[in-house]
């Protein structure tokens, strides 16, 4: 049946081809739209992701990272004497705007931490230039190596700034630590409170370390149990709040999702009609298969091996066009990969967008009459 298959693509190339581009197109676009997608929801938690403990402890009200509440500096303290915690450090969230020496003001955001632990980060692995060490030094904060392009500057540890109107230095450069919404600072916590004009009494949140022997779940549990007008979270849970808070109030996921929805609609149409079209040109062919013997389950399988065929050969070529989207855009900043799972998602979607397009195809064919490939 293959090798049958094979023949009826090469019959009509033009055709054959009209089917694997209209593949193409359809499972280039959804992938794109999930890398797009990829990259925003990375953004969304990369505030709760990029940090260092085990549990993130919030305002009692906060469902997402980017908008913290304030609440006392006291409650580390208490934080720290609950049964489970190993380390609890406060850490600020404050804006501000950043001005250049070529004239250049843009907003900010400051993650302040305690050092030289900096909990809320950097991480060291996440480092291209200095060190926490140089980010504890006097008006020192961080900078991202792709925000460069937003300040219109070369990044490097000792170029000299303002915040808010106050000294600052770049005393390390990141790599890919950037915010949802706002180009990202890591410094102290105390240098966040006085460039971001804050209350040395407020805090932002607290971030926890678990002790051996127990779980972050019930470290958190005691956490919500003992201290009132704050909420424990176990970091990947707060992330994906963070994520689904987004996504239900901005609108985004409900754009990305009819997107993909419509180029899978599309490309259903377009495969389902150029193969219907196909099979009314070997309208002879199919009907002397029936003619000698081949049943409708044959000619079904016949259609349906050439739908698959079409679909592998336009995956592999989609997916080697996304490999070049992807790597054309990293440079500009757009980072993000594709799961094994994801790919073994958007080839089921393909597959299933050749497979349910080749029904047009199977209506016409199933229903002819052997004998009417012999009528004049």
């Amino acid at each position: 049946m293959f090798k049958v298959a094979i023949r009826f693509i090469r019959y009509d190339k033009a055709k054959s081809i009209g089917v694997v581009i209209g593949i193409v197109i359809s499972t280039f676009l959804i992938g794109q739209q999930l890398g797009i997608a990829s990259f925003l929801t990375g953004l969304m938690s990369a505030l709760v992701d990029n940090s260092n403990g085990d549990i993130w402890v919030v305002d009692s009200k906060t469902q997402d990272a980017n908008s913290l509440g304030k609440f006392d500096v006291r409650k580390v303290q208490e934080i720290r004497s609950i049964e489970g915690v190993s380390t609890a450090y406060g850490m600020v969230l404050a804006g501000g705007t950043a001005t250049f020496s070529n004239g250049k003001s843009v907003p900010v955001t400051l993650i302040g931490s305690e050092g030289p632990a900096f909990a809320a980060g950097p991480t060291p692995q996440k480092i291209l230039q200095g060190n926490t060490t140089t980010l504890q030094e006097n008006a020192a904060v961080s900078a991202d190596f792709y925000d460069a392009s937003v300040y219109e500057i070369t990044l490097e540890p000792g170029i000299q700034f303002e915040i808010n109107g106050k000294r600052a230095v770049i005393g390390a450069v990141t790599n890919n630590l950037r915010g949802f919404g706002g180009n990202t600072m890591y410094t102290t916590i105390e240098r966040a409170r006085y460039f971001g004009n804050g209350n040395e009494y407020d805090i932002s949140a607290v971030i926890v370390g678990v002790k051996p022997g127990y779980s972050a779940a019930q470290v958190r549990d005691n956490i919500n149990r003992h201290i009132f007008g704050v909420r424990a979270w176990v970091r990947p849970d707060f992330s994906q709040s963070t994520v689904n808070y987004i996504l239900g109030t901005s609108g985004i996921g409900a754009s990305t999702g009819t997107l993909v929805v419509f180029a899978i609609i599309s490309g259903f149409f377009i495969i389902g009609l150029t193969m219907y079209s196909s099979a009314l040109d070997r309208i002879r062919d199919y009907g002397t298969l029936k003619a000698i013997g081949a049943s409708n389950g044959y000619v079904r399988g016949l259609i349906l091996t050439q739908a698959a065929i079409f679909a592998v050969v336009g995956f592999i070529i989609a997916y080697a066009l996304l490999e070049g989207f992807r790597i054309g855009v990293r440079g500009s900043g757009l980072l993000f990969s594709f799961s094994w799972q994801i790919v073994a998602g958007i080839f089921g979607i393909t597959l299933f967008i050749s497979l349910f397009g080749a029904v047009f195809a199977l209506r016409r064919i199933t229903g002819l009459e052997p004998a009417a490939v012999f009528r004049g």
